[in-house]
């Protein structure tokens, strides 16, 4: 009996390594983005921007998506929409160049949205100053690119915008829109009042045209071409700005099966680039002080909120109930390092989250949402223990929610 009580304490540390870890992480981060502001915009050219929107099979939403993009602020001559079609039916396509548009139909054996973006580049000319990068059910808030083009002051290469819910029309999609408000809040705002590079999306991101164009070429990503970017940018010593009030709305998953494809192929380019990362991040930061790289890579490693959330309570629950309840004392060993660091570590971490969820997510809602939590932290579980060979093989996420 002594021998398993001492290999469940081994056990139970280790966890409780990790989940702090991930757990401190967080707090430390959603504490630090209660104090964000956005950066004053200092520039007066106005910029030729290429607005690209890549799209596999997005017949559903693209046409309605590529006629708001026409609709901004900004002026008309100084920006492209450029749709890059791939597997779109003729129809689509025909309807597409009615538009004042632009339209690159290409095809892969393997599709990949770098695949689609290097291709794009090669029959773009080079007389745009910036580009402009969203998915094929993004929407741009109308003032988006004059606040994007403001931030490009010859300093600045790299912006992540603010990518925000387009739809809360079930549980699901509410959990899906504060998970990524509080992602926005840790990863974006905390990071950069810290003075770390703000973490990419994928979508509503802006760049420098040829700045981005040639570190492409070098992204061969299947899945998570946005891990790379970063990884890539901060290995340089270059970071990566953040603008909380330009705004992209983006749908939310509204089914489970859509959730599930989706995390799986998000988790497995996270633990892919870490394992890849690690290494050359702790080296730069021994030999050249780059803390941003270094920050990055172990990014990579920490467990997905919804799983935290749930971990900590059921095991802060489990410790509660163990020291409670009449049962061996060679069991209530098993959780190390004991009830009071198990409840501490919850607690920590209901308090990141709550600094973390936007106010106006406090309501009626909200609440009929988390009480679905218990199935969000069963498909996150799911997606966790099916990561195998998501890095192989795109997983096309499909949308149809357009107003």
């Amino acid at each position: 009996m002594e021998i398993i009580s001492t290999l469940f304490q081994i056990l139970f540390a280790a966890i409780f390594i990790y989940l702090t870890f991930s757990g401190g992480y967080f707090f430390i981060f959603s504490i630090a983005g209660l104090f964000y502001k956005d950066p004053r915009g200092k520039g007066v050219k106005q910029h030729h921007m290429a607005v690209m929107i890549p799209g596999y099979k997005e017949d559903s939403v693209i046409i309605d998506v590529a006629k708001d993009a026409l609709r901004q602020d900004y002026p008309q001559q100084c920006y492209d929409v450029i749709v890059i079609a791939d597997s779109f039916t003729e129809s689509t396509l025909s309807k597409l160049r009615e538009l004042p548009i632009k339209v690159l139909e290409v095809s892969f054996e393997n599709s990949t949205k770098s695949k689609s973006i290097n291709k794009a580049f090669e029959q773009l000319p080079e007389n745009y100053d910036l580009v402009v990068i969203l998915d094929a059910d993004n929407q741009m808030e109308r003032t988006y690119l004059s606040q994007v083009n403001r931030q490009f002051d010859g300093k600045t290469k790299i912006v992540q915008t603010h990518r925000i819910a387009k739809n809360l029309n079930n549980n699901l999609a509410i959990l899906d829109a504060i998970s990524e408000e509080m992602n926005n809040h840790a990863f974006r705002k905390g990071h950069r009042v810290l003075g770390l590079s703000a973490a990419l999306i994928g979508s509503g991101m802006a760049f420098e045209y040829k700045f981005f164009k040639d570190h492409m070429a070098k992204i061969k990503a299947i899945g998570g071409f946005d891990k790379e970017l970063e990884l890539k940018f901060t290995s340089e010593g270059e970071q990566i700005s953040y603008l909380n009030s330009a705004l992209v709305f983006d749908e939310k998953v509204q089914k489970s099966q859509v959730f599930t494809g989706q995390r799986r192929r998000w988790l497995s380019a996270q633990f892919l680039y870490f394992a890849r990362s690690i290494g050359p991040a702790f080296l730069a930061l021994l030999t050249k002080g780059n803390i941003d790289y270094f920050n990055k890579s172990i990014q990579m490693a920490l467990m997905p909120r919804v799983l935290l959330i749930g971990l900590t309570f059921i095991l802060a629950l489990l410790s509660l109930l163990l020291n409670i309840l009449p049962v061996p004392e060679w069991i209530m060993m098993w959780m190390y390092p004991g009830i009071l660091f198990w409840q501490a570590l919850f607690a920590m971490v209901v308090v990141a989250v709550i600094a973390a969820i936007p106010r106006k997510f406090y309501n009626f809602k909200t609440l009929q949402a988390v009480l679905s939590l218990p199935k969000g932290f069963l498909l996150m579980a799911r997606s966790l223990i099916s990561i195998g060979g998501a890095n192989k093989k795109f997983i096309h996420t499909q949308h149809g929610q357009t107003n």
